[in-house]
């Protein structure tokens, strides 16, 4: 499936840095430059495309841009793989009630999609795959797990027994109590009768009147949630990638069950070197989802005539692992700040220009230290100097490392 444009990336002199970021399995930091010697590999979850991008999404998706230009940055080449969700319960029942078919919905918030990214200068992945042009490789990762024997019906429909992957938990760290309340809130069906483990995810759901199925080995049907993704890492960037990434509430089950499913279905493991996952993002003191309907959207907004820039400045002014509630002021905010930014670089002159770039990579290699980045620019911003170089070079800098067009 076709992303979207990619933005044009500057060069920035000056040396770069070791990027260290939070591992959700090991509780910690560490480095990710590559393993091995070839590309820097990451997964990014995708989209179910049954409604707009809400600032939610946004902000996951920039952060996980970071990461992709702070790579680039540091001269690696860089192999990103994001999938579409482009068929799934949510996007059938939202079908159903509008009365749209559900593959014109899916293309029609697919677009969207595109077109916020591309505002946003997100750097497209390489690899954009949709769950439907996808089924050839869900059905080969299906058989390689019965051939490692954790595969079994339940009335036709097919289940992944957890419990093959010795190493199932270690992604989350979640105790059995609190998987089970999860696997049930997000998606799971624990106490469907005929399972031999609670915790046993869908790989294949048999046809049912009504809904798209495709032909298979085991009869039509479509794919479970998880198995999509581990079969497209696999295919698109094979086992032990650099990155996993996603919202925080994907670790379990879905980043769970799809780095199980891969151990199991290859016979090695890890599935992702680093497990990294973007905080959520709010609206009035709950979480911003589309089952609420709270959504602040970032294609409203723009339509409202807010700067993408600054759409992408309010998401940064918030670390990427802390939980936080959107308002106006955000927005607000961000717009000023730009402006002062945009000032300084039509100034033309500056104090140490290599001294501030320095101080963003520093922070931004450092766990994706946005608040931190920000302020280095802010203090650049806000200083007089008569370095003549200084403004292109911060100019260059801010938008290659934040993404930010000044």
């Amino acid at each position: 499936m076709q992303a979207w444009t990619k933005p044009e990336i500057p060069v920035v002199p000056g040396p770069s840095r070791r990027l260290r970021l939070y591992d959700t399995a090991s509780a910690g930091p560490v480095e990710v430059p590559p393993g091995g010697d070839g590309p820097a590999r990451m997964y990014v979850c995708g989209i179910t495309p049954y409604d707009a991008t809400h600032m939610g999404h946004a902000a996951t998706y920039v952060t996980f841009d970071l990461i992709n230009r702070l790579w680039l940055d540091a001269g690696y080449d860089v192999a990103y793989t994001q999938n579409i969700t482009d068929v799934d319960d949510p996007l059938l029942e939202r079908a159903t009630a509008t009365g749209v078919d559900w593959t014109d919905l899916a293309q029609a918030e697919i677009q969207l999609f595109r077109d916020d990214m591309t505002a946003l200068r997100v750097v497209p992945p390489q690899n954009y795959v949709g769950v439907v042009e996808s089924i050839e490789l869900v059905t080969r990762s299906i058989e390689d797990l019965q051939r490692a024997g954790a595969v079994y019906s339940v009335d036709g429909d097919l289940y992944f027994a957890v419990k093959a992957d010795p190493a199932f938990g270690g992604v989350s760290g979640y105790d059995v109590e609190t998987m089970r309340a999860l696997f049930a809130e997000r998606g799971g069906d624990p106490d469907r009768e005929g399972k031999r483990d609670p915790l046993d995810s869908l790989l294949w759901r048999a046809e049912r009147p009504g809904e798209p199925a495709w032909d298979s080995p085991f009869g039509r049907g479509r794919p479970g949630w998880h198995v999509e993704c581990s079969a497209i890492a696999l295919e698109h960037l094979g086992m032990g990638f650099d990155v996993q990434g996603g919202g925080s509430d994907l670790i379990f089950p879905h980043h769970e069950m799809s780095a199980s499913g891969a151990q199991v279905a290859t016979g090695e493991h890890p599935f992702a070197r680093a497990y990294v996952h973007q905080a959520m993002v709010g609206l009035d003191g709950e979480k911003m989802s589309k089952s609420k309907g709270n959504l602040v959207l970032v294609s409203k907004e723009r339509k409202g005539g807010s700067d993408p820039m600054a759409i992408r400045l309010a998401l940064l002014a918030h670390h990427y692992r802390t939980d936080w509630f959107w308002t106006s002021s955000d927005l607000l905010d961000a717009q000023e700040r730009l402006d002062v930014w945009r000032g300084a670089i039509t100034r033309g002159t500056g104090p140490d220009g290599a001294a501030a770039v320095d101080a963003l990579r520093a922070a931004l290699t450092n766990d994706l230290d946005t608040v931190a980045a920000l302020a280095a620019v802010d203090l650049w911003a806000e200083t007089n100097g008569d370095d003549p170089e200084s403004a292109a070079l911060v100019a260059q800098a801010v938008d290659a490392l934040l993404g930010i067009k000044l």
